[in-house]
């Protein structure tokens, strides 16, 4: 049995089986809904459900809560239908045009670049022309089918490997393996591209770029495209962590400054040690973005990296800095052990 879906304001209609997904169907029939880990861990897909009931499978309650549920919101990565659906949601534009692809690939290089971040460089085959958008994600498929997500850090148009950026979790099985035994040339299977986190060009406004960690895998990636873009649109990156060290591209970030028209970056630590002499701006990262900018009603936000910072500025930003809902752009770095049952 199938059941109608209807989109608002858009109109866009599409079919969900029964037991399917929500988000699983439209993407599966072209229908570009917002979405970030797939697994109920990040609240991205998050929509009103206007008409129409729905069951939802096992989700982090970050994601949606009992009064989310109660106020007629769904989670559309793990809401299942029990009948025909109206559901208010933004269209994503530009993710339908590019193929999603399976494809073996071949670490290139592994460069440590802070105690617990490693640069991954993969060699895709010789004959393969893959396509995605500045911001965007691919998930490697492990040898037991479980799946794990990274950002890719290279811009779309750089020829020659794909970059991604690591953070080591203790006791998980698949950093602990990149960490401790992991060559470079080994052969590792990889989907993508995915996500709706990436660049949108259909306007002027500023920039603001929220990263905390490896999050700014993406933001690497969207800073390197505007740039060959040449888009003129001011560009602010926060990029927080809890020690300078953390801030393990901070060489790079200083060069943009230097080298990009309109390119800010500011640094912000929470915890800075005494041998890193700082001086520069502490506190939450988010935080930092409204003491400079109060009023964020003519920008766009670009917000990736732990859940609890995506979320907080999600809602600081909106609540009280008049920031559009429309113009906040969000990728939260869910781990293993922040999905539904999870472990490492």
């Amino acid at each position: 049995m199938a059941y109608n879906v209807t989109l608002v304001p858009s109109g866009r209609e599409f079919q969900v089986e029964d037991g399917e997904a929500v988000l699983s169907a439209a993407l599966r029939q072209g229908v570009g809904l917002p979405y970030g880990c797939k697994n109920g861990g990040c609240g991205s897909c998050k929509a009103k459900l206007v008409e129409g009931s729905v069951e939802h499978g096992a989700h982090s309650s970050s994601a949606l809560s009992k009064d989310d549920e109660t106020r007629g919101f769904a989670l559309l990565c793990c809401a299942h239908a029990k009948g025909d659906l109206v559901i208010e949601s933004r269209e994503v534009k530009g993710i339908g045009d590019i193929p999603v692809k399976r494809l073996p690939c071949r670490v290139n290089a592994l460069e440590r670049r802070a105690d617990d971040v490693i640069i991954m460089r993969l060699q895709l085959p010789a004959n393969e022309r893959f396509q995605y958008l500045a911001g965007q994600y691919i998930e490697f498929i492990l040898k037991d089918g479980k799946r794990r997500s990274y950002s890719m850090a290279t811009a779309p148009h750089e020829e020659g490997s794909l970059e991604l950026h690591l953070r080591h979790m203790p006791g998980g099985v698949f950093t602990d393996h990149v960490f401790h035994q992991m060559k470079e040339r080994e052969i590792l299977r990889f989907e993508g591209p995915l996500g709706t986190f990436f660049l949108r060009e259909d306007t002027d406004k500023p920039i603001v770029l929220l990263a905390s960690g490896t999050g700014f895998a993406p933001i690497k990636a969207i800073v390197e495209h505007a740039a060959h873009k040449e888009l003129e649109r001011p560009m602010t990156l926060y990029w927080g962590a809890r020690q300078l060290k953390d801030i393990y591209l901070r060489e790079l970030a200083e060069q943009w400054a230097r080298e990009i028209p309109g390119f800010t970056f500011v640094p912000v630590l929470s915890e800075a040690a005494p041998e890193d002499q700082w001086q520069g701006r502490t506190g939450f990262v988010h935080r930092a973005v409204v003491e400079d900018l109060p009023d964020l009603s003519n920008y766009e936000v670009y917000a990736c990296g732990a859940p609890v910072m995506v979320e907080s500025a999600r809602r600081d930003f909106i609540a009280h800095h008049h920031l559009p809902e429309a113009a906040f752009f969000a990728d939260a770095f869910t781990t293993e052990a922040d999905n539904p049952g999870g472990g490492q």
